[in-house]
């Protein structure tokens, strides 16, 4: 996969000399300032996050990482919006996606692990713990995140992450737009539980603080790679 024309130049190991402040050399993967709360010091390299669900909060850390330059990669999620993962500030041209790998995704999210920061698998079923635990081996050999997606639980996760409810704001009685939506979030961990409550869209915060709800990070080109 990593010798395919498509990600030709774009592809460096895990392990090679930083590019940016969220480069292979950076301790943790930076998350947006909305993050802060629920994952202070960002995503530790090396681990594996499970993601129950929500698109919303998955392109949010998407953006985080892309954002600050280090390379990202989707494995399972055909119907993925590049448009909405720009619009919240994804870094499109750090980018790559692997909508559709079949029953070669364990493959996909390992060679990507060796070449990516940041890889989100989405097998949409049961993961067998033995498999779970060679792919966090890998991540943590070659220093990225790895990020289990789906309602089933990911086996030995270090991290889970559990939205528990959401409100949109915007709509009032008989007119408005929806504007924004507050995702209530648990971070179940090392240590005590972390709940926090992020505010998603393009509503900027209104006290200037950037505690939860900074405005997104731009994208940084349109050069989205998909493979497969």
């Amino acid at each position: 996969m990593l010798r395919s024309p498509a990600l030709a130049g774009a592809v460096r190991t895990a392990t090679a000399a930083p590019d940016a402040e969220g480069g292979s050399g950076a301790r943790n993967l930076p998350v947006t300032a909305r993050c802060a709360g629920l994952l202070p010091g960002g995503l530790r390299r090396g681990s594996t996050v499970a993601l129950t669900s929500s698109t919303g909060l998955l392109i949010e850390l998407l953006a985080g990482a892309s954002g600050a330059g280090a390379w990202c990669a989707v494995v399972g999620l055909p119907g993925f919006s590049a448009l909405a993962a720009a619009d919240a500030g994804v870094a499109l041209d750090r980018l790559a996606l692997v909508p559709r790998p079949g029953a070669s995704w364990p493959e996909a999210v390992s060679a990507l692990l060796d070449g990516f920061d940041l890889v989100v698998a989405a097998p949409g079923g049961a993961v067998p713990a033995r498999l779970a635990g060679r792919l966090a081996a890998r991540a943590r050999q070659r220093g990225g995140v790895l990020i289990g997606y789906g309602a089933t639980p990911w086996p030995g996760a270090d991290l889970v992450l559990e939205p528990e409810g959401s409100a949109w704001h915007g709509l009032r009685p008989g007119r408005g737009r929806l504007r924004y939506r507050e995702l209530t979030v648990t971070a179940r961990g090392p240590g005590r539980p972390v709940r926090a409550t992020l505010r998603l869209g393009r509503q900027p915060d209104p006290t200037g603080t950037g505690s939860g709800h900074a405005r997104p990070v731009r994208a940084g080109g349109a050069g989205l790679r998909v493979v497969g």
